[in-house]
């Protein structure tokens, strides 16, 4: 210190005190005084000063050396933190990814394959698979066995519509009237499976094997009326469709294409980023622009030279939008005449 005495704190008290002060040549120092009292009655004063620039240059050299040690803590705890969250979620990532499969492939789940924690999860998991099995089943059954129960009476009525029309009797209102049941029993009948089946299943389906055996099927009826239908798909095109309900989507579609071409259709399967699209165009006289929505409603047609109930495209129409699909109708820019295009999502 030079020979140079710390000055004392203007406020004594007897609990130590911490202050500011300046030493030798008015550098700042930080002093602590305390008072001492010892046995024999005297009093000292004690005090004890350190330069301010010093304590502050210890400090950051202090920070220096611990930043990169709280830092290293820091990384070692979010590394640990992913790691006990990725063990947490493992299990729960292969249920979901087992769950799919499941659904795909209507196996059980196993119990034995989980954590103890999850195991109950997965019985559950299994008897609600189970339910919805029997629930799809069940609605499909039912409406298979309505189905037939009324088709038997309505020929039995046909039957004898066209005996009295045979023998002179003018049945034109009742023949309309009777394919006009026919047309409504036979939409709510696919409507109720369509909505079954896309809420409670998870099936799969590729397309390209239904546009193949429809292919084969549509290609001998056009044959036989010196008509030609052109096939081009693209392999592996899967869907969470159900077969049967693209497959009557596309055969209806054909259907109307081959009956009302002049000479050719035109079948075009192909996958896009997130999505499959079915193109089906003809050669025939098409459908006007103001036309179209009467063409999709239930039982409208326009034109009656053909035999038909006209509830095919809207049949179509309601079993895919049950499934979140799309469908349209328009010009076909090829062949000049109907496109009906079938627009199905593969992402959820």
């Amino acid at each position: 210190m030079f020979d140079e005495t710390i000055a004392e704190p203007p406020d004594i008290s007897e609990d130590a005190t911490l202050w500011n002060t300046s030493g030798p040549e008015g550098e700042a120092l930080r002093s602590a005084y305390q008072k001492i009292s010892f046995e024999d009655g005297t009093v000292w004063g004690i005090s004890v000063a350190e330069s301010q620039a010093q304590l502050v240059n210890e400090r950051r050299a202090a920070q220096r050396s611990l930043l990169p040690v709280f830092g290293l803590v820091g990384l070692i705890g979010v590394a640990s933190s992913l790691m006990l969250m990725s063990a947490i979620l493992g299990p729960l990532r292969k249920l979901r990814a087992d769950v799919a499969h499941r659904w795909d492939t209507d196996d059980n789940l196993t119990p034995t394959d989980y954590p103890d924690e999850v195991a109950p999860l997965v019985d559950d998991l299994n008897q609600l698979l189970h339910r919805n099995r029997d629930i799809v089943s069940g609605s499909r059954r039912q409406a298979a066995d309505l189905a037939h129960a009324l088709k038997t009476p309505a020929t039995i009525l046909r039957n004898e519509l066209q005996a009295m029309s045979q023998a002179g009797v003018d049945t034109g209102i009742a023949d309309e009237a009777l394919d006009r049941i026919d047309s409504q029993l036979g939409r709510s009948l696919a409507r109720i499976r369509a909505l079954n089946t896309a809420e409670l299943t998870h099936s799969r389906t590729d397309v390209s094997h239904s546009v193949e055996r429809l292919a084969r099927l549509f290609t001998t009826i056009a044959e036989r009326e010196d008509k030609i239908l052109e096939v081009k798909s693209d392999p592996e095109l899967w869907v969470r469709m159900d077969t049967q309900d693209i497959e009557e989507v596309l055969g209806n579609l054909l259907d109307n294409a081959v009956k009302w071409c002049r000479g050719k259709v035109k079948l075009t399967a192909k996958r896009h980023e997130d999505c499959v699209e079915i193109c089906i165009e003809d050669d025939g006289p098409g459908i006007p622009e103001d036309a179209i929505r009467e063409a999709l409603r239930s039982g409208g047609r326009l034109d009656t030279s053909v035999r038909g109930s006209g509830l095919g495209l809207a049949i179509a129409v309601d079993l895919l939008n049950a499934y979140g699909a799309h469908f349209d109708l328009g010009k076909s820019a090829a062949l000049g005449g109907l496109s009906g295009r079938v627009v199905i999502p593969t992402k959820s």
